[in-house]
């Protein structure tokens, strides 16, 4: 969605429309869980299944042994482990991530929280 988009009912969307805000971001529990997905399912069924159809390509590459399919094959297995090593960084960087944030927002929320009852006013002395 364009940033100067409504949404389906024709109220503007984002952080400052009324509404909106809990469009724009994320609770420190959700970025969390996110990131609990990430390692208990995205990361381990990635690494599952890119097993399978490396083993299923080998295969292939191995029955096809003497054309020049096989060695197309072999190259292929190259790129994929190449590809899904990228991936499994990317998946391992927005965990990391996700739980830096969470935690970072909660800091702040504390920070600011202290700050401001630190904050005196005239009312304050009535």
């Amino acid at each position: 969605m364009a940033w100067d988009e409504s949404s389906a009912d024709g109220i503007p969307v984002g952080p400052l429309a009324p509404g909106g805000g809990d469009l724009f971001g994320s609770s420190p529990a959700e970025m969390k869980a996110a990131a609990n997905d990430i390692e208990t399912e995205l990361e381990p069924d990635t690494k599952r299944d890119s097993g399978k159809a490396k083993e299923s390509t080998n295969t292939a590459a191995r029955t096809l042994d003497g054309w020049e399919t096989a060695s197309g094959l072999k190259k292929v297995v190259g790129t994929w482990d190449r590809q899904v090593r990228v991936l499994m960084g990317r998946l391992s960087a927005e965990k990391a991530n996700l739980r830096s944030a969470s935690g970072e927002f909660s800091r702040i929320d504390v920070g600011t929280g202290d700050e401001l009852r630190g904050v005196r006013s005239y009312f304050d002395e009535l």
